[in-house]
């Protein structure tokens, strides 16, 4: 290329009248065609087109091929293709330029005969990059005499594989795919013949021939194809042997790429239309390729399955779906589910989603998705249960498909399954639990499908989603005694019984569907569910019934029947207390209205999730559910509607506040999903009062209080109640690590009081007296002597001990309290982002802030890492860079203001730039809400006729809102001077450079 260009620029000072007269403008076109970078190239190839058009000079365009023509064989890779789309563009938008004198050109410039040898890979990459040129400016196949001479040079190329490998034949068969038929069979053919009969000799003549067939059925006849190579089809029990043997070799020259070779899906292709798909899966995929133990001829074979979904007839897929390859694909997965495997599942997920969203053929996905649930690693499918391809099942298929699954639940069918077992598996497992081990697998797999369809189905109604709700429900916590056709669920007996395990992993997976319908919006296509989705309700049906409410409706249904019986029995306290619970249920629905229907709906789900809960946990339940009953009563009392005008009486929110965070110090999971959702309920009607139920959480002054350490220290209890078992096994072992902690204790330093106390014993025993006589004490004054000494040393062990246990205690005291403390925070997150325009969000910033410090200043160990990146995360995301903010700000302007100047008094007291940066973010998110917040003491700016879009931003940028000015430009001209002034000063140039330029005026 500087060969190149100095002849250029040579030619420019010999011809001062030439084309580089006229500066380099005209030059930085090609240097910049020939850069690394695609928008560079392309920019620069669009302008060029733009300066030839404009221009209609025939010297530039006559200097632009010939520089373009050059530029196809450059030493650097990323030139050529430049320059070939270059050229390919100047050949479309000029047509007149005949294609014949440019390909002339390109073989007369790239000459392989006649270049030196080391230039011979950039001749050959010329040519080749000359015929896409060509080829790209879809004049190719037009010009008859243009397209001979470039198959010509195309198959030249094929010898000079070392340097372009493949690329010669991958460009021939894309011309070939382009021309008409007609052309075909006049121009192409007669030189394509020798390519055509050697099909089987190579991949890519294999390619051309199939692509000829497919394209140009009326020239490539059966006749035709027997006088080429001797048969009229392709694939046949004749050509067997050399089929696999191409395919392989297609695979490993394919591997890099991680892809399907085109010819394999072009020979699928065939196969179908010469009807010989079977002979073809069966001998060439599975007897022939599958025996090839290599990696690309495996996932190649995978990758043919996924891609051929959409082709086969239901017969076909059924051939698949149980054959080899798809066992050889299971065991894969299996294999490779380690980290240093390469995972495959991923990719065939994406090829079954495929066909699922193309397919209009509720039996053909159903066939599909029941073949890949039954390709089972001892019982346990392959598929992942929270596959997401379900969303794009046909109403009908769906509805299908679920019912399967609850068929397979009942009464297994593992004959039906297509099961492997892994090396290990064979070596660990005993033949005598296979059988039950595989159904409990299935049964997990299969629960857990279902729970998933609610949320990933798209196509799901409310009936569906409740069917689904109700068999969970019934299998986790219940038995059917015998059939009954009243409970759908209990009118099929399981083939074999649900053992304990069983019924644990149902109501695990339960209650995660439980979590789910408390969050779904409202399912239907009617205007009332359409007008409850704008309102952006949860949790109910199209009616306004919570879904929560309808389980909980069938549950008493189950409890009253007598053909079934509940897994954990009922004792007459739980049994009154869950009616007792439904009862004051039905009664808040009566008392619901507009004023305060979201009073009555966070009690409703609050009662119900925890009542639901009673069939988990009862003994744990029932005292928490009984004083739920009671704070319900009360907060809808008469007696408390009375009493409201009382200031010092709390308010049913910050009852139900007081509650939420009772069940967040519990060591239950669902108990804090509880809260979460509830507390979203609540969020729009939270007062003052409330939230600062929730900031006291944070304030180290309340950590002293015995109240807040007897919630923390009920929550360690209960967490470690669950614990004790594993405790009480461990104690043999630990007994071993107290005989290595003695050896640590005894080197720690001995205080003076024990110091004094052993000196006593000593000279009460006469230890310490010398004799010169040495006469020694007698056996009974030194057993004595001997008891004195050990009853001291015990005493002081248990004293070490003592002080130990204290030691972790308050360690494990304080894991608690932090945990707490996250939890409480998700409340926080939850607020800001549901209620961003909420002017209580003023009342959380300083409590953040003070929590960002106190947790920069305290231990870094990762748990306070951890809660610190939390709760900055929370104040950059859910409050500094929320879009949505307070627009009540005016009757607030005052104490807004007041906030700023503190915000930023404290950012530049502090020492710690990191803290500050906060403090002064959080000033700025400030000013943005004043900003943005209209002035009723501004009169709106008149605009004239000649305002346009900029006037308008000026008035914008102008207008202060409810922003004083004067006063907040007062505030940061002091912390500006500081930061000029003061060495040491917290503050940075950044954040003033933030200031400025958000708020430039």
């Amino acid at each position: 290329m500087e060969q190149m260009e100095q002849r250029g620029a040579g030619a420019a000072v010999t011809d001062p009248r030439g084309v580089l007269r006229q500066g380099r403008a005209f030059l930085d076109f090609f240097w910049d065609i020939a850069k690394p970078e695609q928008e560079v190239r392309l920019a620069a190839t669009e302008s060029l087109l733009r300066h030839l058009r404009e221009g209609k000079k025939d010297d530039e365009l006559k200097y632009t091929l010939k520089r373009l023509v050059e530029g196809l064989g450059a030493t650097r890779e990323a030139a050529r293709p430049g320059f070939s789309l270059a050229l390919a563009q100047v050949l479309q938008a000029f047509e007149e330029i005949p294609l014949c004198s440019i390909l002339e050109q390109i073989k007369e410039k790239h000459n392989l005969e006649k270049v030196k040898k080391k230039l011979v890979r950039n001749a050959a990459f010329g040519n080749f990059f000359g015929v896409m040129a060509l080829f790209q400016s879809g004049r190719l196949v037009k010009d008859r005499k243009a397209l001979l001479e470039s198959i010509q040079l195309l198959q030249q190329l094929t010898n000079h594989q070392t340097h372009l490998r493949d690329l010669p034949c991958k460009t021939l068969i894309d011309i070939t795919s382009e021309v008409p038929e007609t052309v075909f069979e006049e121009v192409l053919f007669d030189i394509l013949q020798g390519d055509l009969s050697s099909a089987f000799t190579s991949p890519e003549n294999l390619h051309l021939l199939l692509v000829g067939m497919q394209k140009f059925p009326g020239v490539l006849k059966p006749k035709k194809l027997k006088k080429l190579f001797g048969s009229p089809t392709v694939v046949n029990k004749e050509n067997i042997s050399r089929l696999v043997e191409l395919l392989k070799s297609a695979a490993k020259s394919e591997k890099e790429d991680k892809k399907l070779p085109s010819v394999v899906f072009d020979l699928l292709q065939v196969a179908l239309k010469e009807g010989a798909f079977e002979l073809f899966w069966n001998e060439v995929v599975e007897n022939g390729l599958l025996k090839e133990k290599s990696g690309p001829v495996s996932y190649m074979c995978y990758r043919l399955l996924g891609r051929a979904l959409p082709l086969l007839s239901m017969e076909q897929l059924q051939v698949v779906l149980k054959g080899k390859v798809m066992l050889h694909y299971g065991e894969h997965v299996v294999a490779t589910q380690f980290p240093q495997g390469f995972k495959f599942a991923a990719e065939m997920e994406g090829y079954i989603d495929t066909f699922l969203s193309g397919c209009n053929d509720p039996e053909r996905q159903l066939t599909v998705m029941m073949g890949f649930s039954t390709l089972t690693n001892q019982g346990k499918p392959v598929l992942l249960s929270t596959s997401r391809v379900v969303r794009h099942l046909q109403a009908v298929a769906l509805q299908k498909y679920i019912y399967w699954l609850k068929d397979m639940f009942l009464r297994p069918d593992l004959d039906c399954c297509l099961d492997f077992s892994s090396n290990r598996q064979k070596q660990n497992r005993e033949n005598a639990d296979i059988a039950q081990q595989k159904t409990a697998r299935l049964r997990r797999w299969i629960i857990h499908r279902l729970v998933n369809i609610t949320e990933s189905a798209t196509k799901k109604e409310e009936s569906l989603v409740m069917d689904i709700a109700r068999f969970c429900f019934f299998h986790a916590f219940f038995v059917a005694k015998k059939k009954n056709s009243q409970i759908a669920e209990a009118s099929v007996l399981p083939s074999e019984p649900l053992n304990e395990r069983d019924h644990t992993d149902t109501e695990n997976y339960f209650f995660g569907l439980l979590q789910t319908l408390n969050t779904l919006p409202v399912l239907g296509d009617t205007a009332k569910a359409a007008a409850l989705r704008e309102k952006h309700v949860h949790g109910v049906t199209a009616d306004g019934k919570l879904w929560i409410f309808l389980l909980a409706e069938y549950a008493n249904k189950l409890l009253s029947s007598e053909h079934v019986k509940t897994v954990k029995p009922f004792t007459k306290e739980q049994r009154d207390i869950w009616e007792r619970t439904l009862q004051s249920v039905k009664n808040l629905q009566k008392k619901e209205n507009k004023s305060d229907s979201a009073k009555v709906g966070a009690f409703q789900q609050l009662l119900l999730s925890i009542a639901i809960h009673l069939f988990k946990n009862q003994s744990e339940t029932v005292d928490i559910l009984s004083d739920l009953l009671n704070c319900t009563e009360r907060a809808f009392s008469k007696e408390a509607k009375k009493k409201k005008t009382d200031i010092s009486e709390p308010g049913w929110v910050e009852v139900m506040v007081e509650i939420l965070l009772s069940l967040l110090a519990q060591p239950s999971l669902l108990l804090r999903r509880i809260s979460k959702s509830v507390f979203v309920w609540i969020c729009p009607n939270l007062t003052k009062r409330g939230l600062q139920l929730i900031l006291d959480v944070f304030d180290p002054n309340q950590e002293q209080n015995e109240e807040s350490a007897v919630v923390v220290m009920e929550e360690s209890n209960k967490k470690t109640k669950s614990s004790q078992d594993t405790d009480e096994e461990g104690s043999e072992d630990s007994s071993d690590e107290d005989s290595t902690d003695s050896g640590d204790e005894e080197s720690e330093e001995v205080d003076d009081n024990f110091r004094s106390q052993l000196m006593k014993v000593l000279q009460a025993g006469n230890a310490l007296v010398w004799d010169k006589s040495d006469e020694e004490l007698d056996d009974e004054a030194m057993m004595a002597l001997d008891k004195n000494i050990s009853a001291l040393f015990a005493e002081q062990q248990k004293r070490i001990q003592a002080k130990k246990d204290e030691k972790d205690r308050m360690r494990k005291e304080k894991i608690l309290r932090r945990d707490f403390k996250a939890k409480v925070l998700d409340l926080i997150d939850v607020f800001l982002v549901k209620q961003a325009e909420n002017p209580l969000v003023f009342d959380i910033i300083e409590p953040l802030l003070q929590l960002i410090e106190q947790c920069m200043s305290s231990d870094s160990d990762k748990q306070e890492v951890d809660f610190l990146q939390k709760t900055a995360s929370i104040f950059k995301n859910s409050l500094c860079r929320n879009k949505q903010y307070c627009k009540r700000v005016a009757s607030l302007q005052e104490d807004v203001h007041a906030l700023v100047q503190r915000l930023v008094k404290k950012a530049c007291k502090h020492t710690d730039s990191a803290v500050a940066l906060y403090y002064f973010s959080a000033s700025l998110y400030l000013l943005k809400v004043l900003k943005g917040n209209t002035s009723t003491a501004l009169p709106p700016p008149e605009l004239g006729k000649q305002s346009d879009s900029r006037a308008k931003q000026a008035c914008q940028l102008l207008n202060p809102g409810c922003l004083n000015m004067k006063k907040v430009a007062v505030i940061y001209q002091q912390a500006l001077t500081q930061f000029l002034s003061k060495r040491n000063s917290p503050l940075t140039c950044s954040m003033f450079h933030d200031l400025f330029k958000r708020f430039p005026v």
